[in-house]
């Protein structure tokens, strides 16, 4: 099978290449990891998901832990507080590590850090508190130092982590996105991403209505059924989606949920292999942008 003239924004089995298989012309594209030369073609030598950003073509192992990049959104995990940082799980070889200084204080407050803020490390995060942070540099054995400045990054709440292969997030103009259905979306590039209730606009970052001082509670906001069937109804397409190995973006999530929901499909039925198979199926064949 050929991949000359994939599509960047297509996802499908046909991303999927095995050991041997001809992925492209070597006078089309530049060689990558996972990949060799024969013959003037760009052949895989690992079975996994073709990655193409310019020339750059790649094949990334389905199986593979996820390798931190500078300017990475990731989703994580308190594992350890100390010495003025956070130890931070990201599935990965090494944890990441937030320092004390690259976090915001209570209100958005920019200032130097003091010895107060340290002794009240654990009200900012605690041991199992979920973040989303930024990797801004990698220290010398390759762990990432994250950091939370934005206010768009930080502690998560009223939502629900799903964790897939870090192979399967495609690098997108944004990772925040929200779903028609009343449902945020965070897809972390680690391979955690987080599920949780939409935050109306005049409530996000830099509007009025935003909530500067309550960004590290730990209390989440009231969320109806409705709501609540939403988020386990795109963690569901989620999981299914990643079974099959397609690389997830809001456009295909999008699309997902529309087909469940115009074929009556319930939340409980989602992971069946025979409706997933119908799923993708229909998402390939571009019968649910026909609907």
């Amino acid at each position: 099978m050929e991949f000359d003239d994939m599509d960047d924004d297509a996802a499908g089995p046909s991303r999927v290449a095995s050991p041997g298989q001809t992925i492209a012309s070597y006078a089309a594209v530049l060689r990558g990891h996972g990949t060799y030369i024969d013959n003037d073609d760009v052949v895989a030598s690992v079975t996994g998901l073709v990655d193409r950003v310019n020339k750059l073509i790649t094949v990334k192992t389905l199986r593979s832990r996820y390798n931190p990049e500078v300017g990475d959104l990731v989703v994580g995990r308190i594992s350890d507080v100390w010495n003025k940082r956070w130890r931070v799980e990201l599935n990965a070889r090494l944890d990441g590590i937030l320092m004390l200084s690259s976090v915001n204080l209570p209100g958005g407050v920019q200032r130097r850090k003091l010895e107060a803020d340290e002794l009240q490390m654990r009200s900012f995060f605690e041991e199992g508190d979920l973040l989303v942070a930024e990797v801004q540099s990698l220290f010398a054995d390759g762990a990432p130092s994250l950091h939370t400045r934005s206010l768009k990054f930080g502690k998560l709440r009223n939502g629900q982590l799903v964790s897939v292969s870090s192979t399967l997030i495609r690098r997108l103009k944004s990772h925040f996105f929200s779903m028609p259905c009343g449902v945020d979306v965070i897809l972390g590039m680690n391979g955690y991403i987080w599920v949780s209730k939409h935050v109306q606009q005049n409530m996000q970052v830099g509007e009025e209505g935003f909530d500067a001082e309550g960004v590290y509670s730990n209390v989440n906001d009231p969320i109806d059924s409705a709501t609540h069937t939403a988020i386990a109804r795109v963690s569901a397409l989620i999981l299914s989606l990643a079974r099959s190995s397609i690389p997830l973006t809001d456009t295909l999530l999008n699309d997902a949920y529309d087909w469940t929901v115009e074929q009556n499909v319930e939340v409980t039925q989602l992971l069946n292999e025979d409706v997933s198979e119908a799923m993708i199926l229909a998402l390939s064949s571009g019968a649910v942008r026909a609907m």
